[in-house]
């Protein structure tokens, strides 16, 4: 009798400490962080399909989207730090209200432009220093098994495909890789004066990435106000290769715990 009651305890300590834990997963993600996982290309080589991440959402303070009490407000930032140029930020669309991520480019008051796929911010050109292609094998990528666009197209499935690689470094110092596929309209744009509030947003991927270039009712994001800041992203976890986690064979272990900039 005595062993049967320690074994029905043992087991109903091992549920309260399940319960438990999750539990706390539940309020750390709520307050603290939120998972993330990289389903398209528009972020490469920053960010690949199949990364996974926490994002920060105490980096900005509370914003409606991360914020998880009712009497926090809808507008407005508390205790938190102002986003910053170079920033990687998961944000709501303002349209669709899905998840994206994007690197934080324009602030409110700047004028932010594209001149033959070149950035220009406040009227001056951001430099950029051309490094050697970023090179990936052309074939199906991830769950929804995208096929990457390519510089050197066409080429077949299995190929190399190649694209332009340049590091570009924005006025306040943060330096991070920008891809070049081909022209696209989005390399000539007219000047965009990011309103009080709201942030300009554009992928690394340039020539592959609906953002803030792109007005939101016809497939890019336009300008995003501070409300729909979920929260920071500082470095990817865990990235997996393959359509299923579960592959193991496809897990990047080059990517664990890797820091982004």
């Amino acid at each position: 009798m005595a062993v049967k009651q320690k074994k029905e305890d043992g087991i109903g300590e091992l549920i309260k400490t399940v319960v438990y834990a999750l539990l706390i997963a539940g309020v750390v993600r709520t307050i603290f962080f939120q998972p993330f996982w990289i389903p398209s290309g528009s972020m490469k080589n920053t960010l690949l399909i199949g990364d996974f991440m926490f994002v920060n959402k105490m980096a900005y303070g509370y914003s409606r989207h991360s914020c998880p009490f009712s009497m926090c407000p809808f507008s407005g930032r508390i205790f938190g730090n102002e986003p910053e140029r170079g920033d990687i930020v998961v944000f709501k669309h303002p349209s669709t209200q899905v998840d994206f991520i994007k690197r934080l480019i324009g602030l409110p008051g700047d004028r932010v432009q594209m001149k033959n796929g070149v950035l220009y911010l406040n009227d001056k050109l951001v430099p950029q220093k051309q490094k050697n292609s970023f090179i990936e094998v052309k074939s199906q990528q991830g769950p929804m098994k995208n096929i990457p666009r390519c510089a050197n197209d066409p080429v077949g499935l299995g190929a190399d495909c190649k694209k332009d690689l340049a590091i570009e470094t924005l006025p306040n110092g943060v330096e991070h890789n920008v891809l070049n596929i081909a022209e696209t309209f989005a390399d000539n744009t007219p000047v965009f004066t990011v309103p009080k509030g709201q942030y300009f947003f554009m992928g690394d991927n340039r020539d592959n990435s609906g953002d803030s270039r792109i007005p939101a009712n016809i497939g890019g994001v336009g300008f995003v106000p501070f409300e729909q800041l979920i929260g920071r992203a500082d470095r990817v976890i865990f990235s997996s290769a393959g359509s299923r986690i579960l592959y193991f064979w496809t897990w990047r272990k080059d990517r664990f715990f890797k820091a982004l900039n």
